[in-house]
């Protein structure tokens, strides 16, 4: 029998970065919180591993195995010393590098679908050991919610949010890569033409209190004036139209405006649904591709398969 499972994606409230470590990562401070749009993953006994996927966001899996889905799916075969027999379906709803998450969501997916298929209970933490190998998103994405997520992104503590909180997700025509993103981030970097980070040893900020704050209170308003992201320079940088996009966000009636993570997609604060509704609307009519969500969106869960 089919099983299935949803994981949501996530918008980065608050990205601090630090300089980059002998390692070749970034160390981070980042505020997350899922929101309701989503990746599905279907899994099914199969004579060998195979992928497939659907919707208007799904593009073609590449071959070589370097798909978050694959690796999840292999490495939790390998942890339980069983083949990797399995079609894994995804049906996409994350645009692709959008910074929103779409991989570590599929991955999530992967692992759950693939942990009752193969009835092998796994522990959580173990799941969210092999999610930090696979990704510094997925260890997030399996739990959902909203959460404080230090090191590489991949060490995650829960914060509370009591309300939902609306967005309009403004989808860009071409994606960026997180590796170049972080790569122009350096340049700016050394060139001082972005503020140097303010953590011990070149550490990335703290988490901000004050937007820990308005995200618990579910304060749109307050949370306006906290969201910040290290890397929108540099996002900016690689792809300009996204100043064009910001401003045509805060002109439709927006509370705030923000480069999602690395890029390329932009999020927009409103203060009700109705206002969301409202700001859509308008960026359409800009010819801007629009998603409403809101959040927080609580964990990855299993769903009928189809």
């Amino acid at each position: 029998m089919p099983v299935a499972a949803r994981v949501p994606a996530k918008i980065n409230l608050q990205l601090s970065v630090g300089l980059r470590r002998q390692s070749g990562f970034h160390p981070l401070t980042t505020v997350v919180l899922a929101v309701g749009v989503y990746e599905t993953v279907t899994v099914a006994t199969h004579s060998a591993l195979r992928v497939t996927a659907s919707g208007e966001q799904a593009r073609p899996v590449p071959p070589d195995g370097t798909h978050p889905a694959v690796r999840a799916a292999r490495g939790l075969a390998r942890m339980h010393n069983i083949a990797p027999d399995v079609h894994l379906h995804l049906a996409k709803e994350v645009p692709a590098g959008s910074g929103l998450g779409g991989g570590g969501a599929s991955a999530a997916a992967t692992l759950l679908a693939c942990d009752l298929l193969w009835d092998t209970a796994t522990k959580p933490s173990m799941l969210a050991r092999l999610g930090r190998s696979l990704g510094s998103d997925v260890p997030f994405a399996l739990c959902g919610g909203a959460a404080l997520a230090t090191g590489r992104g991949d060490r995650v503590v829960p914060v509370p949010a009591n309300r939902d909180i609306y967005w309009v997700l403004a989808v860009a025509d071409r994606p960026l890569r997180p590796a170049e993103v972080f790569e122009r981030w350096d340049v700016l970097q050394a060139a001082g033409e972005v503020p140097p980070p303010t953590g011990s040893e070149g550490g990335p900020d703290r988490a901000d209190t004050g937007l820990l704050s308005a995200l618990q209170a579910g304060d749109a308003p307050a949370l306006a004036g906290r969201l910040s992201n290290d890397l929108q320079p540099a996002a900016l940088s690689l792809y300009p139209r996204l100043r064009w996009t910001l401003d045509a966000g805060l002109a439709a009636g927006a509370l705030a405006a923000l480069v999602c993570g690395a890029g390329s997609t932009c999020a927009f604060l409103a203060e009700g649904v109705a206002e969301a509704e409202a700001v859509a609307a308008r960026m359409r009519r800009d010819g801007l591709r629009t998603l409403l969500v809101s959040g927080p969106a609580y964990c990855a869960t299993m769903v009928p398969a189809p």
